[in-house]
């Protein structure tokens, strides 16, 4: 699987039991058959005379047959079935949308994610990512 990588990270206090449902969600949506592969990482390293840490990141690897937006309505579809959806950061390369729970309901919104999605298409602000070296 050589597709684009997407990182996402949630902003709660229950970070890791976020993701975790996040990765089940999107390994159980038949409509991603199976397109997507995922993987925890830790934003940074321990600190100092810690024992380990956990992870803060969701890595998404993206197949080239999976369909970007299927992917993004599956992603907002998660948040919006949780009891107080966690705020949300998608990030491929230097670019990066951040989605609110209240904003997991808006057209806009899903423009932004599919824009972050696509590689080599337009940026979530409308220019043209072609050249970001993110694949």
């Amino acid at each position: 699987m050589t597709g684009a990588r997407v990182s996402v990270s949630a902003v709660a206090a229950d970070t890791e039991d976020e993701l975790r449902s996040l990765a089940r969600w999107l390994r159980e949506d038949e409509t991603l058959d199976g397109g997507l592969r995922t993987e925890f990482a830790a934003a940074g390293p321990a600190p100092d005379g810690a024992m380990g840490t956990g992870f803060d990141v969701l890595q998404l690897v993206l197949g080239s047959a999976l369909s970007t937006a299927a992917l993004a309505v599956s992603v907002l579809q998660w948040q919006l079935s949780r009891r107080r959806a966690p705020h949300l950061v998608l990030s491929r390369g230097e670019l990066r949308v951040e989605i609110s729970g209240e904003a997991a309901r808006d057209e806009e919104t899903l423009r932004r994610v599919l824009a972050v999605l696509e590689p080599g298409g337009p940026g979530p602000d409308g220019e043209d990512t072609a050249d970001d070296g993110a694949s």
